[in-house]
Parts: structure tokens; sequence; C-alpha cells
């Protein structure tokens, strides 16, 4: 299983953000960023990697200031790894 999260510093942004994927029609879930990101508490949106164009092209047009980068997310051997893109 990949699928990509846009993790972000700010959980009103979060939020905002994930409005906007829905409005859009991506398929998005709105969850706890992973202790893997490193930034502390916050949220990210979740979806999947074949909405990855349209999810940046929303995110750059809306310049979230609190929009901290998309990462890889795979589950592995019961393991979940992440990689910044």
């Amino acid at each position: 299983m990949t699928e990509i999260l846009a993790v972000f510093r700010s959980r009103s942004q979060a939020a905002d953000c994930y409005a906007k994927f829905k409005a859009n029609n991506i398929a998005a879930k709105l969850i706890n960023t992973p202790k893997e990101c490193n930034i502390g508490c916050g949220l990210s949106v979740n979806f999947s990697t074949n909405a990855f164009n349209t999810a940046k092209f929303i995110i750059a047009k809306t310049g979230y200031s609190a929009f901290y980068g998309f990462f890889k997310m795979q589950i592995k051997y019961g393991r979940l790894i992440l990689f910044k893109l």
C-alpha cells in the first residue's frame, strides 16, 4: 500500500486543504501526522498516489504558509516508512 501525505504544521490549514481536496473530488482522509515526520503534533491529508499532481496544484495555488511537504507513505512488514518527496 502506497499513499501520499500532505503534512502541515497548522491544524486549521490541514483541515482547509482537506476541504479543498474533497471539493475537487480527491478521495482524502484527515489524519494525525505520524511521529516519523518529526514535526510535532499536527494533521496531515492522506490521499492516493494517482491524485498527486492535482493535490500539488491545489496546494501551490493556495500557498499555505504551514505546509511542510509531501511524504510517500508505505507500510512494509507492519512498519510505517515515510519518504519526503
